[in-house]
């Protein structure tokens, strides 16, 4: 029954959307990069190719767009197989709270596959977990700063705070290291690999091979038992199954570089 799922899910993407003027990419240069999980195939560090991400998150208007282009995407219409949370596009849904619907607020209560569908319509995919958490590890100087104690503490704290208040508008924060906003503090994102995440069987297409892709045939744990920032994000994504929607959680694209193309001057 799921082996068709993300096939299917992507058929529902019938015409392209012309990207929104609001979004802007990001060249993330190629690098070698030590993954705060360890693989029990890489034992050190994984090469990175450069790619594009978007540098903020996807907003409600940019994903209403989307769902006025392609409606089988909207909550009365998705099959439930595709979104099975009753949160799943809540703040589009008649009498939703104006604060939960301002245009530059990031989509939430967005499934895995909408995610992906809306990527893929955008002629993007969702970034995969390594190449998020690559982009995610810069401050405003710095293309690593993981190691730096002040820069775990700040994060944590962004994540610890109880969120009782209406999301912020995309774009608040300054931008990292590659020109990117928004990744800590804001909402959780989905990844294109979510389901590898486990250690345990894949969740959208058994017999993929994909849950090896990141366990390594079942060895997967933190490099730094410590970095309590990774392991908040890899417990929420790893609970999730590919339908699921919640208030906290959305999304922001990648999308590759062909070999071949020319750099960009810095």
């Amino acid at each position: 029954m799921r082996g068709g799922l993300l096939a299917a899910s992507m058929a529902l993407v019938l015409l392209p959307v012309q990207a929104n003027a609001g979004e802007v990419w990001a060249r993330i240069p190629a690098g070698a990069f030590t993954s705060a999980l360890r693989y029990a195939d890489v034992p050190g560090q994984t090469q990175m190719e450069a790619f594009e991400l978007m540098r903020t998150p996807v907003t409600n208007a940019q994903f209403k767009a989307f769902i006025d282009q392609h409606p089988e995407w909207r909550a009365d219409r998705v099959p439930r197989a595709y979104a099975e949370s009753p949160r799943y596009l809540a703040q589009f849904a008649p009498g939703a709270a104006p604060e939960h619907q301002r245009p530059q607020q990031p989509v939430t209560g967005v499934s895995w596959f909408a995610a992906q569908a809306y990527c893929q319509a955008h002629g993007a995919r969702l970034p995969t977990w390594n190449e998020w958490e690559y982009v995610a590890a810069a401050d405003a100087t710095r293309r690593d700063a993981r190691t730096d104690p002040a820069w775990r503490e700040r994060i944590l704290g962004w994540y610890g705070k109880p969120s009782t208040q209406p999301l912020a508008e995309v774009g608040r924060d300054p931008p990292n290291a590659y020109g990117v906003q928004d990744l800590h503090g804001l909402v959780w994102e989905w990844v294109e690999d979510i389901a590898a995440l486990l250690v345990v069987a894949d969740k959208r297409d058994p017999g993929s091979g994909n849950e090896l892709k990141f366990c390594g045939g079942g060895a997967l744990n933190l490099r730094d038992p410590t970095n309590y920032v990774v392991s908040m994000r890899l417990a929420l994504l790893s609970s999730l199954q590919p339908a699921d929607a919640t208030a906290n959680l959305g999304f922001r694209c990648a999308r590759s570089i062909p070999s071949d193309a020319p750099e960009k001057p810095p």
